[in-house]
């Protein structure tokens, strides 16, 4: 079955269940139909075109922006969605008990249980990887049809927009969320379904990942050493850009306290890697990649433990008698 109708077959089903947003990959590919290639044209207009460093012709509707703003969109709104249903899914998860019996209360009984959580996090996994390969596939035509890398360009373009679905935090959330639930599998016995089929937790030369192969043509690494402290991240968070630091770190590099939080920073402050501004109020804890670091990393997580909960007493120390000297005017 070509790749279109699969995609198009799928989106239909879950239409039926969630009507989630899709690429619009028919729509996109009838678009590329209506482009030529550039050694189909007369002499004269091939010659015009190559002297602009243009391979369509004139009045092309990829060219003339019609491709890559639908396209860009189209991503938006998938990875918004994408974004929205896992932190759902992953808070439910970490919900106390209190929250779990509202929900099933409020008759949500299936996203309650084990069963229905993995459930919705396979649906949210496929979704993610069936849209990345739409993506893929839609650019790599665009390329073979103009003979051009305007598409691999949008793609590097995308990435630093951060609307890649495969660079999401809470697809990484998902990865850690799948690899605690196997973990709590093995220790109270039970034998459930999983998310991913290859997603694992390793050392590499003495480097932390987390590693998922979900299919055979993608891969997602995920380096988890903090570039600020040069060790395994801490308490992770994940900036808006998609680098993930040490809570502690990151506000050190926002230059605001642990009290005021990184909602508090600065907007000009930048990412240390990347050098994005903005970056700090939108970041997202990585709270199951954080039990899943605890779970692994058992001896070095207390230690840090210790020495971050010296850290942070001593700022909101420093912090407090700043205030109250502020108040008394001492």
């Amino acid at each position: 079955m070509k790749f279109c109708k699969k995609y198009e077959e799928y989106m239909q089903k879950q239409k039926e269940k969630k009507n989630p947003p899709g690429v619009g990959f028919k729509k996109l590919k009838k678009i590329l139909k209506r482009c030529r290639r550039r050694d189909h044209l007369p002499a004269r207009i091939a010659s015009i075109s190559q002297q602009h460093g243009n391979n369509c012709p004139r009045e092309c509707t990829v060219c003339d922006g019609t491709f890559f703003p639908e396209l860009q969109k189209e991503m938006e709104d998938v990875v918004g969605w994408f974004n929205e249903n896992a932190r759902k899914l992953l808070e439910l998860h970490l919900a106390s008990s209190f929250k779990k019996c509202l929900t099933w209360f409020r008759g949500n009984h299936s996203k309650t249980s084990h069963l229905g959580l993995i459930q919705e996090g396979r649906d949210l996994v496929n979704y993610a990887l069936i849209n990345a390969v739409a993506i893929r596939k839609i650019l790599k035509k665009y390329d073979k049809i103009h003979e051009s890398s305007q598409g691999q360009a949008f793609k590097t373009q995308v990435q630093k927009m951060r609307i890649e679905i495969l660079q999401s935090p809470w697809l990484c959330e998902l990865m850690a969320f799948h690899i605690n639930l196997k973990e709590s599998q093995k220790e109270s016995g039970a034998v459930l379904a999983s998310l991913f089929g290859g997603c694992s937790f390793i050392f590499d030369d003495g480097k932390p990942f987390l590693s998922c192969e979900l299919s055979d043509s993608v891969k997602v690494d995920i380096d988890l050493t903090c570039s600020i402290c040069l060790d395994t991240v801490f308490d992770p968070i994940s900036l808006t850009c998609g680098h993930i630091y040490c809570y502690m770190c990151a506000c050190s590099a926002a230059s605001v306290n642990v009290v005021d939080g990184l909602k508090a920073a600065d907007p000009s402050e930048k990412c240390p890697l990347c050098r994005e501004v903005c970056v700090y109020k939108g970041a997202v804890h990585l709270d199951e990649l954080s039990i899943l670091l605890k779970r692994s990393c058992r001896e070095y997580w207390e230690e840090r433990r210790k020495t971050e909960r010296a850290e942070r007493l001593q700022q909101a120390k420093e912090y407090w008698d700043y205030q109250c000297r502020s108040f008394t005017g001492i």
